[in-house]
This record gives structure tokens, sequence and C-alpha cells, in this order.
């Protein structure tokens, strides 16, 4: 009740103790309190310490690395440090968030409005995937971003089409949801048919 008391009296009169912050949860400061809330889902996000959790038991047969998001490039960097064992691929990320990889190659393209690069890359991948069996195994690392940078039209419409397309939906106002539900609708890549092309492989 005293926490609360002094919260009710400084939002009353803020400047009657302008040095002072009040107590918090656990003996914290309220700003003290939040960049630990912050720090805490940061780390949890990050690939390098979450990433052996999700990994494949069996190491036999050959791996295929594949992916796209801002984010692919380090989440490429921390399975190269934890993987055991051969492995290959190729993965796109925004212009400058590139990491250094030794054995994932590492493409830069545009984000939101996709660009050649992008279209480039994602017949890189689906190619790559297209010819492997079940003895194979792919990793695919996704993270936001991932559709404009991993962008390949469906049959009967043109890159530039789909780069309009993409520009009226970012103006649009709608959803996130919203717009890659669209999009995979005008995608060779999107909509499963990245994991179908990969097929019998297990991805």
């Amino acid at each position: 009740m005293e926490q609360l008391d002094a919260l009710k009296e400084k939002r009353k009169n803020p400047h009657a103790h302008p040095e002072q912050e009040p107590v918090f949860i656990g003996g914290m400061t309220p700003s003290l309190f939040l960049r630990k809330l912050f720090d805490s889902a940061v780390d949890a996000a990050l690939p390098y310490d979450n990433m052996a959790n999700f990994l494949p038991q069996d190491r036999t047969g050959k791996l295929v690395v594949i992916g796209a998001g801002k984010a692919a490039a380090s989440m490429a960097q921390a399975l190269e440090e934890r993987w055991q064992g051969p492995l290959q691929g190729v993965v796109v990320t925004r212009y400058q968030h590139g990491a250094p990889c030794r054995f994932i190659e590492v493409v830069e393209a545009s984000h939101p409005v996709p660009d050649d690069e992008s279209e480039k890359v994602a017949k890189r991948i689906l190619n790559l995937v297209t010819y492997l069996d079940e003895n194979d195994t792919v990793i695919c690392l996704l993270s936001g971003g991932g559709s404009a940078l991993l962008s390949l039209p469906a049959l009967g419409i043109s890159f530039a089409e789909k780069q309009a397309i993409n520009k009226a939906l970012l103006k649009s106002g709608a959803a996130i949801d919203e717009m890659n539900c669209v999009r995979k609708h005008l995608s060779a890549i999107k909509g499963g048919r990245l994991a179908m092309a990969a097929y019998p492989a297990p991805c």
C-alpha cells in the first residue's frame, strides 16, 4: 500500500521529489524493471542459445539449410556453430543485415518491397530443394521480413506486377496476416509450395 500511495502522490505532484524514483517490483525501480523485461525478451529471441533445442537428432544424410528474413543470417550463423556435420545452403536477409558464415551462403535483398535479388535467390532456393530425397534433411530458417525477401511470382504474374501489388498492400493499412494471405496466392514459393518442392525430404 505504501508503494501504491507513493505512486499516486507522485502522479499528483511529479516535481515534488524529482531526484527519487519509487521502488517497484522486487525492489527495482520501474525503469530498471522494464529494462530487465526488455533484455529478457531479446535474450529469448536470440538464435544462438535457443537453436540447439530445435535441431534434428539424426545427423546422417545431406543437410540443406534455406531461409529468409531479417534474422536469417544470424540464425544461419548460429546453426553453423551448433551443428556437427556437413551442411550447405542459402539464406536471404535484408541489406546490411548479413552475418559471416562458412558453409551457408548469405544473400542480401530489399525489404519491404522486393527487388531483383529477391526473385533471383527465391529461384535458387527453390531449385536447391527440388531434387532431394527422403534421406536428406531441410532446415528452413524464417523470421520477420521473409515474405518480401523471398519473392517469386506465380505463373502468369510478372515480377513488376508483384512489386506493384506489394507496394499497394503496404499503403492499404491491412494487417500483416492479411497482406501475407494475398501474397501467398500470388507466389510460386509461399503457401506450402516450398515444402512441396522439398518433399520427400523432411523439412
